[in-house]
């Protein structure tokens, strides 16, 4: 029984998650598709020295111009296993 054990909780990972859940997710799945996210840092280390970085994170879904209510579809189809409860034009924060 013990031996079985890690493999059946490897299963239950594999499963759907929430509904809410997914579309909170997915919802920055289909920011990502509408544009880039940048992030700048500027700081001072701890030896006096200033310190400069940057990220910017691109996706496949926005270089080939996807649209974003489809790719959050998508997304909430495969991490839910069911459709959104509302469109993406009614999940909080979405800024379209």
């Amino acid at each position: 029984m013990y031996r079985a054990l890690p493999f059946l909780l490897g299963i239950t990972a594999c499963g759907p998650i929430p509904l809410a859940e997914a579309e909170r997710i997915c919802v920055q799945q289909a920011r990502l598709a509408q544009q880039p996210r940048g992030e700048i840092a500027v700081g001072v280390g701890s030896d006096g020295r200033p310190d400069v970085g940057f990220e910017v994170e691109v996706t496949s879904d926005y270089l080939a111009g996807s649209d974003p209510e489809a790719v959050y579809i998508t997304c909430v189809r495969q991490r839910a296993g069911q459709m959104p409860s509302r469109p993406l034009s009614a999940q909080p924060g979405w800024t379209g």
